[in-house]
């Protein structure tokens, strides 16, 4: 199989750091090397023994020194994650899917503690005491908005033409009244 060879003159830009005039490095780094470009510049410390999963970037080719290792991914959050990691990092495919993880392992992590016996202070986590204490009037609004909200999503969706809703309960009990005569 023959490699592809690309001329560099024909990239656009290539070479535009060239001149050390132009590079912001220049004034911190004056006797430029470019020892950067072949590797590693440094001796890789030892590598952390691998005891459980480890995601790492596809762009890369091996797992860093030192990672850690509290929260191995796991249940449908590090299903997602395991997908997520299959993208580059310069893509939504990437970055987006690892969101989610975040706000599925909130929850598995509730569930897992209610599982558990452990119930939370959802007040408490959410800091209303302090927010009591020295913002009252803007938790008792966001409180309110909430409660309006919740509310209103209660009634809108629990609402209706009870005319439409009698007919289509006759009509799937087989008799069609038309109530409109």
């Amino acid at each position: 199989m023959q490699k592809h060879v690309i001329d560099p003159k024909s990239v656009p830009g290539w070479g535009i750091d060239a001149d050390p005039e132009n590079d912001p490095t220049y004034p911190m780094k004056p006797n430029r090397t470019d020892i950067e470009q072949a590797g590693y510049s440094w001796e890789r410390p030892t590598q952390q023994p691998i005891d459980v999963e480890v995601l790492h970037s596809n762009e890369r080719p091996n797992v860093s020194s030192v990672f850690g290792t509290a929260s191995p991914p796991m249940g449908l959050s590090g299903m997602i994650r395991r997908w997520a990691f299959r993208w580059s990092e310069n893509e939504y495919n990437h970055w987006l899917p690892l969101i989610l993880a975040d706000r599925v392992n909130v929850v598995e992590g509730v569930l897992e503690d209610i599982a558990h016996g452990k119930f939370p202070n959802i007040w408490k986590e959410k800091g209303y005491n302090a927010s009591w204490k020295h913002d009252r009037t803007s938790l008792i609004l966001r409180l309110a908005t909430f409660t309006a909200v919740t509310g209103g999503l209660i009634l809108w969706l629990s609402s209706g033409d009870d005319k439409k809703k009698a007919k289509r309960a006759k009509h799937y009990r087989g008799a069609y009244y038309d109530y409109d005569e």
